[in-house]
């Protein structure tokens, strides 16, 4: 977990060709603390979001060797930490459960980098309260409140980003408003981003890569005088424009063609937090609605055209109790989940799955001893789930997790964890949806076991970590029958995957900057065998070997910040691919951000993206095992400036 002061922070998304993009505020690299507390999480906070200014959710990322983001086009971007791909995780935005498995070649969890204020990420073990479905982890991201925004002493607050990026030519303009009065707060913000296709390092245009991508977020809070908050926020991001026919990679033996994608996903989320608590009575309720849907156009010589929805309507309760050397968190929760698909053209038809469930749980975080931090916690679940022939299946089951850190001496930390997961039935794809299915007798419920072994030494302004981790689920529902190789044939099929692997990490801190490097290994297999990103669709994809570098450093009285960061990825062996292995690569960044002394309210910024002009694909990237499959390539050289003015 990297931290670092800066100054007062506001980020502006902007598209980068079918990416997107943040301007910030300036910031000051002056009180600084790079590493980890030696426990599994990672933390990605408003300091580190200000820094890397991330144009997309792969450099939201890309500090953490774990964590994989593939494709180079946001519609078609999945997570996937300690290998295992996001599906399997619980994610969260602003606390309410995203549900979206809609399209195979489609996003996940879709959200615009510019809108967060940080991200939590439990690889692995996931504490009770993080919500039910955390078979390998749980994601959590947040989006800003007005007092991220808001200078201090003011009522009142803006924001203006403009910024040209010169791969695809693309332009961006956003605007947000926000303040206080009384015990109110408000904010609104939205951002446009348009331009043409971008170019790889070799000059050639990615297939279906141009931008067309709107954003927008609102949020109105009340503060009550006894401490209590009320507080509804809406979020949405959309997508329309022309993408590959798969969106997840750029072409099929030899056809380079597109179709309409128009993808939409909006999240309303209300939240009550109470007032006049006491150390046994402070609890938290929300409800929230998010739905993600999915317009794909015809094919080419087709009229067949679909639309499909993913919703989901949440529920929490929590209660925190304040005992002697912790705290303890007691609640329930519920979702009702939804998918579903309609075929327009020739092929007109509807289907759909569901599933609701209700879970309670506890969850300790003591301090058991000055040197031992112990976090231990259990939920029990219920579920009753429908198929697309109302065929109906109720099961329940028991999740609990156990993780500590010991401080051996104040330079040395150990660090170790284990969970054991129930997470149900997951809905299918709703876009291989057949209203012919016949569902077996039952469908086994998924679970799942997780465990690390983590170690901390502080050295000075050294910072060492390493993490050995390992993830086993049974019964992950897929839809690929391993006798014909082919999709959707049956809604009964279920898998195994385990995963392995390790991370290290060195940071290195002084007064005005820091520099890090942290690599991690990751092996995966479905089934017993060696995965590939086909059968591991909504579970793994070939990762390996990856090494990321960092260094930033500000000369405060000249308004100036330099930073670079660099991503190695090794050769990977692969039976099938071009020449037998997945290629590596070599990618750096370089950028440059200025205030001018006498007009604080205005940052500049430049950026250099892949400065060698690499010719690459990000390795989670889909079907570079595959000779018949073209992947996409991410985007060569780019030069972009960006102008943030403060109102």
């Amino acid at each position: 977990m990297r931290r670092i002061t800066p100054n007062a922070a506001f980020f502006v998304l902007i598209g980068t060709g079918g990416a997107l993009a943040q301007a910030p505020e300036p910031f000051v690299l002056g009180t600084i603390y790079i590493g980890s507390d030696a426990t599994s999480e990672i933390g990605i906070d408003n300091e580190d979001l200000t820094r890397t200014t991330p144009k997309d959710l792969q450099d939201v990322f890309k500090s953490e060797p774990s964590v994989s983001v593939g494709s180079s086009l946001p519609i078609s971007q999945k997570i996937y930490v300690n290998g295992v791909e996001e599906n399997n995780l619980n994610v969260t935005i602003d606390g309410a459960r995203q549900n979206n498995r809609i399209f195979h070649h489609s996003a996940t969890t879709y959200i615009d980098p510019e809108l967060l204020k940080a991200v939590r990420v439990d690889p692995g073990v996931a504490p009770a309260d993080a919500g039910p479905g955390a078979m390998a982890g749980a994601i959590a991201f947040e989006t800003k409140d007005v007092n991220d925004l808001l200078e201090e002493g003011r009522t009142f607050g803006g924001r203006f980003i403009t910024e040209y990026q010169s791969n695809g030519n693309v332009f961006t303009n956003s605007l947000a408003i926000f303040g206080v009065t009384g015990g109110f707060e408000y904010l609104a913000f939205g951002k446009y981003a348009d331009g043409g296709l971008r170019e790889d390092g070799d000059g050639i245009d990615i297939t279906g890569s141009g931008t067309q991508l709107t954003s927008g977020l609102a949020k109105l809070a009340y503060n009550g005088a006894n401490g209590s908050r009320l507080e509804l926020s809406y979020e949405k991001v959309q997508d329309d424009a022309q993408r590959p026919l798969r969106a997840d990679f750029a072409g099929l033996r030899g056809l380079f063609a597109t179709r309409t994608y128009k993808l939409e996903r909006q999240n309303l989320v209300l939240s009550y937090e109470f007032g006049d608590t006491t150390d046994m009575w402070n609890p938290t309720v929300q409800l929230a609605y998010n739905s993600t849907d999915l317009y794909t156009g015809p094919m080419p010589g087709s009229t067949d055209a679909y639309s499909g929805e993913t919703t989901s309507f949440t529920g929490k309760f929590v209660n925190e109790f304040t005992v002697a050397n912790g705290t303890i968190k007691a609640g329930a929760d519920f979702y009702s989940d939804v998918a579903d698909i309609h075929g327009e053209g020739t092929a007109v038809f509807y289907a759909r799955e569901k599933a609701n469930n209700f879970g309670v749980f506890v969850q300790a975080e003591l301090d058991v001893t000055d040197r031992f931090r112990l976090s231990t916690g259990a939920r029990y679940d219920f579920q009753e789930f429908t198929g697309v022939d109302g065929t109906s299946y109720d099961n329940d089951g028991l999740s609990a997790n156990i993780s500590g850190d010991y401080d051996i001496s104040d330079a040395v930390t150990l660090s170790a964890g284990a969970s054991h997961n129930w997470g149900g039935i997951a809905l299918a794809e709703s876009f291989l949806f057949d209203p012919a299915w016949t569902y077996p007798a039952s469908i086994s419920p998924v679970t799942s076991e997780n465990y690390y072994l983590g170690a901390n030494v502080r050295l000075g302004n050294w910072d060492l970590n390493g993490r050995l981790f390992k993830t086993n689920i049974d019964n992950a529902r897929t839809l690929l029958d391993p006798a014909t190789g082919l999709f959707g044939a049956s809604p009964g099929l279920v898998a195994d995957l385990d995963t392995e692997g390790f991370e290290v990490s060195a940071d290195y801190n002084w007064s005005t900057g820091f520099a890090r490097i942290a690599y991690a290994n990751i092996d995966n297999k479905i089934n017993g065998g060696p995965a590939d990103s086909y059968t591991g669709r909504y579970l793994t994809t070939p990762l390996g070997d990856n090494l990321v570098l960092e260094v930033a450093n500000t000369w405060d009285p000249l308004g100036l910040t330099l930073g670079a960061d660099a991503q190695i990825v090794f050769d990977e062996t692969a039976a099938g691919a071009p020449g037998g292995k997945i290629g590596g690569f070599e990618v750096l960044n370089l950028f440059a951000e200025y205030t001018p002394r006498r007009m604080k309210n205005l940052t500049l910024r430049a950026e250099v993206d892949n400065v060698f002009d690499e010719t690459y694909t990000e390795r989670a990237t889909y079907g570079q095992e595959f000779a018949t499959v073209t992947p996409l390539k991410e985007p060569g050289r780019s030069f972009n400036l960006r102008a943030s003015l403060r109102f």
